[in-house]
């Protein structure tokens, strides 16, 4: 098989994590895909899509089992700062 973007051959299936968000979250999918490793092209089959889809709706339901792993924070828009 060749990439589909970059024509290499390089491509092999690893562990990749997908992201999902869900309001103001943001959730990892770990899940195991065709990868290409020389640009990075990820390959999803049917089954694989359909799983992304019933996690994505046992999100929003709120039955979803979550760990969480770190924080994501935002710097606070300071009056008269210019950036």
């Amino acid at each position: 098989m060749r990439c589909i973007v970059c024509h290499g051959d390089d491509i092999r299936v690893g562990d990749v994590r997908e992201e999902l968000r869900v309001e103001e979250n943001i959730i990892y999918i770990p899940i195991q895909i065709p990868v290409c490793h020389t640009c990075g092209e990820r390959y999803y089959d049917r089954r694989t899509v359909q799983h992304l889809e019933e996690v994505e709706q046992r999100l929003r339901e709120g039955k979803a089992n979550l760990q969480e792993v770190g924080k994501v924070l935002m710097v606070a828009h300071e009056a008269g700062a210019s950036c």
